[in-house]
């Protein structure tokens, strides 16, 4: 079983499972093996080792993240929240 142009890595479950759940996990699926850039060295080189651990391929550098991606949408919310209450405090 390889891959379709249409579903990607969810061709391999064929008609099972319905149309939308086997997008939403191709979708899914990318998101986790796609490479991503490391916040230490810039190079494009993050993956994920294991699930909400990514690790740079380059420089080495392991952090936790999102179980799919290196960052959520909470996790950037939340630091934009921090840098303003930051900037509120040395001003």
């Amino acid at each position: 079983m390889g891959r379709t142009k249409k579903v990607g890595p969810a061709a391999r479950f064929g008609a099972r499972f319905g149309a939308t759940l086997r997008k939403r996990f191709a979708d899914i699926e990318r998101a986790a093996k796609a490479k991503y850039r490391c916040p230490i060295c810039e190079s494009k080189r993050v993956v994920r080792k294991a699930v909400g651990i990514w690790e740079c391929r380059k420089c080495g550098y392991t952090f936790a993240g999102g179980a799919y991606t290196p960052w959520t949408r909470l996790g950037e919310a939340a630091r934009r929240v921090a840098r303003s209450i930051s900037r509120r405090a040395s001003a």
